[in-house]
């Protein structure tokens, strides 16, 4: 009597694991819904004028209205915060990668309570809000006279997403497998070369993910940029469009210009994550799981 109860109960495991995952399910299709419903939303509503947005704002444009583009990109000054943020994405997200592989790759291999204590030294990094160390900031840069410059906001950048990297790329190599290290050692490569020549190809997959991660932080920063430049041609894309929303205010609302103006901001990280978008996800469970 009891076996035959035992074999037809349900396992509660079982019906657990399958409920949490229709839950994680719906809520993740939740999300990725509205995320495209805003999306949609403002595309469309770059298009349209503003009447025709207060007027029905969830209706597709009658007419195609590409001079909200053309004025906000003209009338915002948006062509300059463009490619400064363009140079600094691309200078910071290198530069910083650079500079965190070699450190995530010694501390991946070196054991000790020394490399673990730097390890998190550079983990705690993460947990430091911005508006505490923002005023010390402030005073260095200022005695170095890199405020209201791009090289120096371009310092920050690297520093203030350095821990992160460091903390990402450690996880990649030491998913990489220590015999290579002892092959080239029996070839006689040193440490140095081995790491150059074998390793970091090795751990390209790595290398992207964090390129990438940073280009999305830097793209998207407004903070620091907000605190530390103060003239119009050291503006990134995200002052640019806040100072044309400011504008904006005074002179009469034109909320098409201002999607528009919302919508070049956004394209370019959503080309970003099409293209690199699977090798990024597999990139990231590839470092967090081994």
């Amino acid at each position: 009597m009891s076996n035959s109860y035992s074999r037809t109960r349900p396992s509660l495991r079982t019906f657990d694991g399958g409920a949490f995952q229709r839950v994680v399910s719906v809520g993740v299709w939740a999300i990725v819904l509205f995320s495209v419903a805003a999306f949609a939303f403002i595309i469309t509503s770059a298009f349209k004028s503003s009447g025709a947005i207060l007027r029905s704002p969830w209706s597709l444009p009658e007419s195609l209205h590409f001079e909200n583009w053309v004025k906000a990109w003209t009338d915002g000054n948006l062509g300059v915060g463009f490619l400064n943020s363009v140079v600094l994405v691309v200078a910071a997200s290198l530069t910083t990668t650079v500079i965190a592989a070699p450190a995530a790759y010694a501390l991946s291999r070196r054991g000790g309570r020394f490399a673990n204590a730097t390890l998190v030294y550079f983990v705690l990094g993460l947990g430091i809000p911005m508006q505490i160390i923002v005023l010390p900031l402030y005073s260095v840069l200022l005695g170095l006279g890199l405020i209201n410059s791009l090289p120096g906001l371009f310092i920050l950048y690297v520093v203030v997403n350095l821990p992160f990297t460091v903390f990402l790329l450690t996880g990649f190599f030491r998913s990489l497998p220590s015999e290579l290290e002892d092959a080239a050692a029996l070839d006689g490569l040193t440490p140095n070369r081995t790491f150059w020549t074998i390793m970091l190809p090795l751990a390209r997959g790595g290398l992207t993910t964090a390129v990438l991660l940073n280009a999305i932080n830097v793209w998207n920063e407004t903070f620091l940029a907000l605190m530390f430049i103060q003239t119009n041609d050291n503006y990134t894309l995200p002052l640019a469009i806040l100072n044309y929303f400011q504008q904006q205010q005074y002179s009469g609302s034109d909320y098409g210009a201002l999607f528009a103006a919302a919508s070049i901001s956004i394209l370019p990280m959503i080309v970003l994550y099409a293209w690199f978008g699977r090798r990024l996800t597999i990139g990231i469970t590839s470092g967090a799981l081994k």
